[in-house]
């Protein structure tokens, strides 16, 4: 208390001046409707500035919070077009088959190598959270990989950009089908091997999932056909398929756990007995 009372005392001159000056400032202000509008718009546009900054920095540390939102509609909106995909294909499942066909989590991507003959993705996602080998991995591009290894709390990918990676692919103007591998060149490219040479087949085309496996449901987006060629026996065609999704930069993914899975695989498996 004792040293605002001596700063007061020693700057009592220059304190006077100030209360006098806000005085005079205000009456001038008070008195003239000039002087009022451009003290208000003044006011207006400093304090705006400042609430516009407040935001901004409040936007930016809800930013996680939104993007979670997003992914959570995003996840929707995937769960309602997989229904409808399949409820459209009067030959593949009917619409009350195809509301539980598929489950969807949303994950993010921990670590992702692309540069590499055989790359692996991590995600935050793991058996406590019912992930499991061979559950397929995808964002809204297109798709990622397949589940390769699980623990508690985290789990591996086998990426689309793997030399072991064999994923059923078609081509989606004629639904030839073929099988998508990489050649471990470019993380731009994957390929598209046995193809039949009687599939018609042009630069631009897309390139979507089969359909024909347990991990994948038909129509996810690939990539499109950059060029391809007829095979050494001329058979076939090997495509070159420049892919929907940037593999350098992925954060969002959905892992696609197919809830018949266990039943088609007794059924198949019974079958070759």
């Amino acid at each position: 208390m004792q040293q605002i009372l001596n700063f007061v005392i020693k700057n009592k001159t220059f304190l006077l001046f100030l209360l006098l000056f806000s005085i005079a400032l205000g009456l001038t202000i008070q008195s003239h409707s000039y002087h009022r509008s451009k003290f208000i718009n003044s006011a207006n546009a400093l304090t705006g500035g400042v609430y516009g900054t407040v935001n901004s920095v409040d936007q930016y540390f809800h930013l996680k919070t939104e993007n979670e939102l997003l992914a959570e509609e995003n996840k929707r909106l995937r769960e309602q077009l997989l229904i409808r995909e399949a409820s459209l294909d009067s030959s593949f499942v009917d619409t009350t088959y195809a509301e539980g066909r598929y489950k969807i989590t949303i994950a993010q991507v921990f670590k992702n190598s692309y540069s590499l003959p055989n790359n692996y993705l991590t995600l935050n996602k793991g058996k406590n959270d019912s992930i499991k080998q061979d559950f397929g991995v995808i964002n809204s591009n297109g798709i990622i990989g397949i589940i390769d290894n699980t623990s508690k709390n985290y789990s591996t990918v086998l990426s689309i950009l793997n030399r072991r990676s064999r994923i059923n692919a078609k081509i989606k103007s004629s639904n030839h089908i073929g099988s998508l591998t990489w050649n471990g060149e470019s993380p731009i490219y994957v390929q598209l091997e046995d193809v039949s040479q009687f599939a018609p087949i042009k630069v631009g085309d897309t390139i979507q999932t089969g359909g024909e496996s347990t991990i994948f449901p038909k129509g996810i987006g690939i990539g499109t056909i950059d060029s391809f060629e007829t095979d050494i026996s001329g058979d076939t065609y090997i495509i070159e398929v420049k892919l929907f999704n940037d593999m350098t930069n992925l954060g969002t993914v959905y892992i696609l756990e197919n809830l018949d899975r266990a039943e088609i695989l007794s059924l198949e498996n019974d079958g070759n007995e």
